[in-house]
């Protein structure tokens, strides 16, 4: 039988819940166990994919299409934990799966009520997840704890332990332990709180996990230990960290949280190995060299909104020996003060996806600009629709060139909606999502990352590119680097006459980890970091002169 850990969260929401179940999870996987993870979410939309990134951050996706939040990113980045549509269940997923059950009349005419109904369908999604391949469940109860939303989550999970006994299951609560400067102390209240909430459910935490800024005192672990009845060993401080998220892992095994979760839980498990994850570490801490990277985007106030980017963009830089210094870039502000104020002194450029007109000007003068200095340009899902719409109004001639999502009606239309997209009314999970496979041409930048002819990435996007002007396209230079199986659609574009021009309507930063770069993440800092080497000799990019001939005639 699978073991089952459930983490919740107190005090205060974005404590980080879900990067310390994802060091759970890679602590367990290093002592040979085998893991899934899951998060519940309490909010009632049925996934995240229609919410403004204002109010949830990214919308992670899926090999299998599924719209999620961001915090499966985190779990796909710090482990190898398969993860699809039944890793992140919301309220709203949990409710329209018992409406339309009652629907079709499964209930047989009884009452359908939150309790034993809606709390038997969230019993159900974690039991999904406990195949006989599987050693430990790790459930995440997103929110905090109070919130009335999430109160049938935490009844659902008090119920599970009596359904496969409390022997199986592992209640970690995260918290917060604040520390008033005007009385130079820490505060345990709101933990004990906290935890009487908890209590009050029916929930006895087995571990705290302690949120804090500074070190926590032996006297004050000891009297959240005495008032939240929980062992002083269980009592785990996770410090805030200096240099990156992946010193969480760490942080935990110096209090011996994963010692602390074999023996509670009983699991046959080999002695823990990370020496990987330390180097790892050691060249996040000491890169050799720097390099700094331009994100222009129109959601760059709200850091969590690319968040995958972010780190994809790290990767890159720890298998380059580099810190990547990124530049936030409001696509905006290039509109008002012009590329050259906002982009000046880039070694590279970056624009990442989006929906909706604003700020699109702002984005395409990034392009150009990127373009015209020669500066190595990747351009992500409207990051490429942006650099076609920017190559066809300025190198093409085609100055009414726009792309429909933004101007319907307007003359060329470069980039237009994918034809299985008219028909579509409702908005959530219809847009091409998921994995598909791409056809690379040999010789291209695309190829020369990834080594091999075809990939797969995942896509979330309703336009693409218009293939009405793919041969005029290419009579000005522009390669076709890479399309579906078919041929139908454009995946890949580049510039062979640029140092390093590169755009993809897929989302390649989903694939990237901390111990295996994005092949294209890694080809465009690799790229600006010859930038940077080449300003600081004096020399001006140069273009790439060893194309293929092949590789162009197949535009």
């Amino acid at each position: 039988m699978a073991k089952h850990i459930f983490v919740t969260g107190g005090v205060v929401s974005s404590l980080g819940k879900g990067l310390t179940c994802a060091s759970i999870g890679m602590l367990l996987e290093h002592r040979g166990l085998r893991i899934r993870l899951q998060k519940f979410d309490p909010y009632i939309n049925v996934d995240p994919g229609t919410m403004s990134p204002y109010q949830h951050g990214e919308v992670y996706v899926l090999d299998d299409g599924a719209e999620t939040d961001l915090d499966l990113g985190h779990y796909e980045r710090f482990t190898n934990a398969p993860l699809s549509r039944e890793c992140n269940y919301t309220t709203g997923k949990i409710y329209l799966s018992v409406i339309e059950k009652e629907r079709h009349g499964d209930f047989l005419g009884r009452t359908v009520q939150v309790i034993p109904h809606v709390t038997d369908e969230i019993k159900s999604a974690v039991r999904k997840l406990a195949s006989d391949d599987v050693d430990v469940v790790i459930t995440e109860i997103g929110g905090t704890v109070g919130d009335i939303e999430g109160l049938p989550f935490l009844e659902a999970i008090r119920q599970f332990a009596l359904d496969v006994g409390k022997q199986n299951c592992l209640y970690i609560h995260l918290t917060l332990i604040p520390f008033l400067k005007a009385a130079g102390e820490a505060k345990t209240k709101p933990t004990q709180h906290s935890v009487s909430q908890l209590r009050q459910i029916g929930i006895q935490p087995d571990i705290l996990i302690c949120r804090t800024e500074r070190p926590l005192a032996k006297d004050e672990a000891q009297k959240i230990a005495l008032f939240c009845n929980v062992e002083s060993r269980a009592v785990i401080e996770e410090r805030d960290k200096e240099f990156s998220i992946y010193e969480v892992p760490l942080s935990l095994v110096e209090n011996k949280l994963d010692e602390l979760i074999v023996e509670k839980l009983n699991l046959r498990a080999k002695p823990l190995e990370i020496g990987d994850w330390r180097q790892l570490l050691q060249r996040i801490k000491n890169p050799a060299h720097e390099v700094t990277v331009a994100v222009v985007g129109k959601y760059i106030k709200h850091h969590d909104a690319y968040k995958s980017v972010y780190e994809a963009l790290d990767h890159a830089g720890i298998a380059l020996d580099s810190r990547v210094l990124v530049r936030k870039v409001e696509a905006e502000d290039i509109e008002r003060e012009g590329a050259e104020k906002c982009l000046g002194g880039m070694d590279g450029i970056l624009v990442p996806g989006g929906f909706g007109d604003r700020g699109i000007a702002g984005k395409i003068e990034a392009v150009r600009y990127a373009r015209e200095r020669k500066i190595p340009y990747f351009g992500i899902c409207l990051g490429l629709q942006c650099a076609l719409v920017e190559f066809a109004r300025n190198v093409a001639g085609l100055e009414d060139a726009n792309t429909t999502e933004i101007d319907r009606n307007c003359r060329h239309p470069v980039v237009c909606m994918l034809d299985d997209q008219y028909d579509i009314t409702h908005l959530g999970g219809t847009m091409r999502l998921g994995s598909y496979p791409c056809v690379l041409v040999e010789g291209s930048r695309a190829h020369e990352a990834y080594g091999s002819l075809l990939v797969h990435e995942r896509h979330r996007h309703r336009y693409e590119f218009n293939n009405q002007y793919r041969q005029q396209f290419a009579a000005h230079g522009l390669l076709v680097s890479g399309t579906s199986p078919d041929g139908k659609l454009v995946e890949v574009i580049e510039l062979p006459d640029h140092p390093w021009f590169v755009a993809v309507q897929c989302h390649p930063e989903f694939k990237s980890k901390p111990t295996k770069a994005q092949p294209l993440f890694y080809g465009f800092v690799q790229a600006s970091l010859k930038n940077r080497e080449g300003k600081k000799r004096g020399e001006s990019s140069r273009p790439r002169t060893d194309i293929p001939a092949a590789a162009v005639s197949a535009s």
